[in-house]
This record gives C-alpha cells, sequence and structure tokens, in this order.
C-alpha cells in the first residue's frame, strides 16, 4: 500500500506542477519514491508466484520516471501527477502484454493485455486472432475474467470503423480484429491504495488476465507476419 502522505504529495503536485515547487520540495519527493519502489516490490513479491514468466523482473523494470515527455505535447506540465506500474515478463528491448496498476485520484484502474503495438506486433496479434479466434473467445468467457473484466475494452476510440485490410466484415471475430489495442480495465476508489490487502486484493484481480497476457505473446513470439 501507498501511505497517505504519498498520495498527497500527488495532489500537492498537481497543484504546483513547476520545477521551483518540486525542488523546493525534493525530500518530499524522495520519500514519496521510495514509498513507490517498495509498492513495486510488494506487487512483484505476490504476482511472480502466481505468473512464471515474472520471475526475473526487478522495481527498476516496472517504474515510471516523473518527469513527463513534453516534446509533442499541448501540456508543457514538467512532471506526473500519478503512479504507474508496469509488470511485463517481456524480453528488454521487446513490448509484450502486461499488468497495469494506476493510481491517480479520481482516475485509478487496474488493466491488462497489450496497449498501442506497433504495426508489425498488431499484426501477428490480429493474425493469431483470425486463427485461432475460438482460444481468446474461450479467455474471455471465463468466469473469473468476465466478473473481473467483462471484456476487451472495444469503444470508439479503440476500434477501427471499417474492417482492417486482409480480413472481410463477416470474420467470425470481427469486433476483435478491428481493435486497435488488445486490454481490458478495472476502475477503483483511490482511497483502496492505502488499505493494507490493496496489493493482495488487486494482484488477485490482475491474475485473471494471465491467459490474454499468454495468448498475445504467443503471438508476438512468432516470425511471421
Amino acid at each position: 500500500m501507498l501511505t497517505k502522505e504519498s498520495l498527497q504529495f500527488l495532489d500537492d503536485l498537481k497543484a504546483n506542477n513547476n520545477r521551483d515547487w518540486f525542488q523546493d520540495n525534493k525530500k518530499r519527493y524522495e520519500i514519496f519514491k521510495k514509498d513507490y519502489h517498495q509498492l513495486v516490490s510488494d506487487f512483484l513479491d505476490v504476482m511472480k508466484p502466481l505468473d512464471p514468466s515474472l520471475e526475473l523482473l526487478e522495481v527498476k523494470n516496472c517504474t515510471f520516471r516523473i518527469n513527463r515527455d513534453i516534446r509533442f505535447s499541448k501540456d508543457k506540465s514538467p512532471y506526473k501527477a500519478h503512479l504507474g506500474i508496469w509488470i511485463s515478463g517481456g524480453i528488454k528491448g521487446l513490448n509484450r502484454a502486461g499488468y497495469y496498476v494506476h493510481i491517480e485520484k479520481g482516475a485509478s484502474f487496474i488493466a491488462g493485455g497489450f496497449y498501442s503495438p506497433e504495426p508489425d506486433d498488431l499484426k501477428k496479434v490480429r493474425k493469431e486472432i483470425a486463427f485461432f479466434h475460438e482460444d481468446l473467445e474461450e479467455i474471455l468467457g471465463n468466469k473469473n475474467f468476465k466478473k473481473e473484466f467483462g471484456n476487451l475494452d472495444i469503444n470508439e476510440n479503440n476500434s477501427l470503423k471499417n474492417p482492417p485490410r486482409g480480413y472481410e466484415k463477416e470474420h467470425p471475430a470481427i469486433e476483435f480484429l478491428k481493435l486497435k489495442s488488445f486490454i481490458a480495465t478495472q476502475k477503483y476508489d483511490i482511497k483502496e491504495v492505502t488499505q493494507k490487502d490493496f496489493v493482495a486484493k488487486m494482484s488477485q484481480k490482475l491474475i485473471a488476465l494471465k491467459p490474454l497476457n499468454e495468448f498475445i505473446n504467443r503471438a508476438l513470439d512468432t516470425d511471421e507476419l
């Protein structure tokens, strides 16, 4: 769990997102960073026995820098006022499916799957779905998956209007083939973050995504496009 002090730091940073304030509160940030890394360590301790593909992960593999990349953004705020944890057993330098925990006041959620893949990776996942959509449907129909996540995130922002090139609109898995990202999400109240069972509770929810991640990574590990 995170301390209330760390959550307050994020609130204060959001209200004072500038370099001068950050420098004046550097000691608070160092305490926050230590708390953040401990939370990641706690997640890894619980998740590794549940998913052996995560065994080699270290805390540094799962954290994000607090500095924002503002080069192509209209929002020039220099710092992130939220916290993210990315847990994926992918080989260094290769994007793979995994688990994500997002902590932000009014916008906290857990998620998993494959977000915004590169074109070649997208082709691989779509090909896997096209040929083995029954496997995907079985995964999404699992009682535990449906209870926690319902379905993949299918909406106008995450779906093509028309079938991707090479696929007919009559394909039985066309709604999945039209997806741009293959993710499932669940919102939660940020108040849960400071509860003692937060890591255990969220880990049990996240592990319902393991078969989905394995399906996606199976596609990515092929050499065929």
